[in-house]
């Protein structure tokens, strides 16, 4: 298998996140996490003035436009061309063209710096920011492409799976 590329899909304006919902939620019933990695609509923080009072906001960078990280093969161009709010990919005709280096990098969207994980399947840590601050958890998967670590945290006495992100998790020793 070649390597995954990212690829620019086409949406109805105002979709883009209920297109990432959906084709999402296909590949993990379909089981196609290891085909479509990443599923991503950019955002960037844009000050905006309202009645003389400035506040952030998150904007989509491409309005109408979802980006996927994936193997392009013919099971994984089906799932997304026929997901519910694609009008297609962004290339001649119906065949997808893979962004560039030097588009990736100018979105900001490269991910090809290798990331030293210190923590592997089964490790106990301690969420170290956010709403599940000083928790600890047991890590039952990893998901470098995301940068997220899933870990079993006992909530209301049961096992409950949650996605931290790799900066907020250290290792217990």
């Amino acid at each position: 298998m070649s390597d995954a590329n990212w690829y620019v899909v086409h949406t109805y304006s105002g979709y883009e996140n209920k297109v990432k919902a959906n084709i999402e939620k296909t590949i993990e019933n379909r089981k196609l996490q290891d085909q479509i990695l990443e599923v991503s609509v950019p955002l960037q923080e844009v000050v905006e003035v309202k009645n003389g009072v400035k506040k952030t906001v998150q904007k989509k960078m491409f309005p109408g436009y979802v980006l996927l990280n994936m193997y392009m093969n013919d099971d994984t161009w089906y799932v997304v061309r026929n997901t519910r709010g694609v009008t297609g990919f962004v290339g001649p005709g119906s065949k997808p063209v893979p962004l560039t280096e030097a588009e990736m990098n100018s979105m900001g969207i490269n991910h090809t710096d290798e990331m030293l994980i210190e923590f592997e399947l089964g490790d106990t840590v301690t969420v170290t920011s956010g709403v599940w601050e000083n928790t600890q958890g047991v890590i039952k998967a990893i998901n470098p492409h995301k940068q997220i670590v899933t870990i079993n945290i006992d909530m209301f006495g049961r096992e409950t799976p949650v996605e931290i992100s790799f900066t907020d998790v250290k290792v217990e020793n």
